[in-house]
């Protein structure tokens, strides 16, 4: 079985030093997690650094563990990037966990013209922390120790911004001629992928992102969800990168 995880501070960390896991993580190690004495866990800052460990003791809400290794993860390259439209209900946070589980570098929430759902006021606070929330957790489950950044709301002028910056700007559109499978993926820089809301991206939109660099792509024959099609799109390119150990 693999190692639970767990988010602390590893900067100064030494290799052979002791290191207290107290607060909420401390309380998820002690009374859910239930580690003990001479089990293994990953600690990680979320930002790279990670630290393998023993725990030596376990007291109320508390850890005490001992460093047997500390080490980086390389920022990655290309760095990917999904623009996800605002799913209805729980979609979002479905998109978002397997957006992070196979290794999306950053989640830009996309309020789209066609959008059913609006995030305003106290209920885009609310929702935004249910994304970062459901990130965290799925960068725990899969071993994550760069967790994903999950950005403020966007509108079309910001996620246009973003394609002309980008050095692979890709809009999902089931009209498109150009398969996504075949396309090149740069080996450096942000790959940028837009996903539409169930009624798709608008004509404005799509003009707006061609006209920043980005081209339409299709995934295949069939309609996918929007809380699915990011995460099958990140997979078909990741799959072109060295990062998934594909041409490079």
């Amino acid at each position: 079985m693999s190692p639970p995880v767990f988010q602390a501070p590893i900067a100064g960390l030494p290799v052979g030093g002791r290191v207290v896991l107290d607060g909420p993580e401390g309380h998820h190690a002690a009374t859910v997690r239930r580690v003990r004495a001479g089990e293994r866990v990953l600690l990680t800052d979320g930002a790279g650094s990670a630290a393998d460990c023993v725990v030596d003791q376990v007291g109320r809400d508390r850890a005490t563990l001992t460093v047997l290794a500390v080490w980086l993860t390389p920022a990655p390259a290309p760095r990917l990037v999904v623009v996800q439209a605002l799913p209805k209900g729980d979609r979002g946070e479905t998109a978002v966990e397997t957006l992070t589980e196979v290794g999306v570098d950053v989640i830009v929430p996309w309020s789209a013209a066609r959008c059913v759902t609006q995030w305003k006021d106290e209920r885009a606070a609310k929702a935004l922390a249910r994304w970062r929330s459901a990130a965290r957790q799925a960068a725990k489950q899969s071993r994550r120790t760069r967790w994903p950044e999950v950005t403020e709301q966007a509108g079309t002028a910001a996620v246009c911004a973003r394609l002309a910056a980008a050095a692979l700007g890709v809009v999902l559109d089931q009209g498109s001629s150009r398969a996504l499978a075949a396309t090149v993926v740069p080996p450096a820089g942000e790959v940028v992928i837009v996903v539409g809301p169930e009624g798709g991206v608008d004509d404005a939109e799509l003009a707006a992102f061609s006209a920043a660099g980005a081209q339409s792509y299709r995934l295949g024959e069939s309609v996918l969800r929007t809380s699915t099609a990011g995460t099958v799109a990140a997979s078909v390119l990741l799959a072109a990168t060295a990062r998934w150990g594909g041409r490079r």
